[in-house]
């Protein structure tokens, strides 16, 4: 799959082990490198759905038409899709990370 970041920012941050670090903590930092790896591997966002651990959900309200994939509670990371339909996860192969987010507070 196709990935591309929201901003240059966000695309440093991600592409960079020690910043990542820096910012979550090397246990969330792991976590988040391991989605992006598995984002990168897969074919399309099926791939991603058939893997319990992500939790790859659709999302509503301010991220509605985005989906999000989990990293350590409560954190998550917010994928928009590019192509694609949402009701067919086997079209979407490319995404944008938007942002790494608890949207539950």
């Amino acid at each position: 799959m196709d990935i591309c970041f929201k901003d240059g920012k966000l695309q440093k941050l991600c592409e960079n082990n020690n910043n990542l670090i820096r910012k979550y903590g090397n246990i969330q930092a792991k976590k988040i490198m391991q989605r992006i790896n598995e984002l990168l591997s897969a074919e399309n966002l099926y791939d991603i759905s058939r893997l319990p651990p992500a939790g790859l959900h659709l999302l509503s309200n301010n991220y509605k038409g985005h989906f999000a994939v989990n990293l350590k509670q409560p954190f998550r990371l917010v994928l928009l899709p590019i192509n694609g339909q949402l009701s067919d996860l086997k079209s979407i192969n490319n995404v944008k990370i938007i942002i790494i987010i608890n949207y539950h507070n």
